[in-house]
């Protein structure tokens, strides 16, 4: 069994930077994928960034792209987001999932799941 757990979350001010961190135990890191997801009330979870097992593929939402960047550290498994000229639309609550080889870009796709963490954008 693989937990997750984010970290990071904060209220900051539009333009500025936070970098969410998720911290994985239970197994080996090596071998999974991962996933940023966010979500707002009302809405469905989106998907905002992802990265393959090798760091060597990444996906990013056209809303994020030149702005949000998704890395891994398969040795301390971790696996971060860093976020920079944030805006209020950035608003939500970050979830972190894994699952095991590619590049997964559907929530269904992923097994494991943290409890998210907010980020608040103020304008």
């Amino acid at each position: 069994q693989l937990q997750l757990v984010e970290s990071g979350g904060g209220l900051v001010q539009a333009g500025d930077s936070r970098r969410l961190s998720c911290a994985a135990s239970g197994r080996t890191f090596t071998g999974y994928a991962a996933g940023w997801f966010r979500q707002v009330p009302g809405k469905a979870r989106e998907l905002v960034a992802a990265i393959n097992w090798s760091g060597s593929s990444t996906y990013y939402t056209d809303s994020v792209k030149g702005r949000f960047t998704i890395s891994k550290d398969n040795a301390e498994k971790m696996v971060y987001l860093q976020m920079n000229s944030l805006k209020p639309e950035d608003t939500a609550v970050y979830y972190c999932a894994a699952e095991v080889g590619r590049l997964r870009l559907t929530e269904n796709e992923y097994h494991y799941w943290g409890q998210g963490t907010q980020v608040t954008v103020s304008s």
